[in-house]
């Protein structure tokens, strides 16, 4: 379970080696601006995990779509010879 912390923006200048520390032990620290959160910091590690995650999701989104487009038959089919000359001809370019 993650410990949020809240911090005016002001201590990522006053105090960034206890903000750093915060995080790294994989608390995210909630950066305000006048009173209204800002932006939000984590550590590298969560970082990656956050964009594998995205980067699943997206990919998942992208093949379902696939696989509705597989099931119409008025979509329009390539053969594995035109799509990596496709893929060829851009690749010179």
């Amino acid at each position: 379970m993650y410990n949020v912390q809240v911090r005016p923006s002001r201590d990522l200048r006053n105090k960034y080696a206890e903000i750093s520390s915060i995080v790294k032990m994989q608390n995210p620290v909630v950066i305000t601006k006048n009173g209204k959160g800002d932006s939000v910091l984590i550590s590298m590690e969560e970082y990656a995990k956050y964009e594998e995650y995205s980067h699943r999701a997206y990919v998942a989104e992208k093949l379902a779509e696939a696989e509705k487009d597989a099931e119409n038959p008025n979509m329009k089919r390539y053969s594995h010879s035109e799509i990596w000359g496709e893929i060829m001809e851009r690749r010179d370019v």
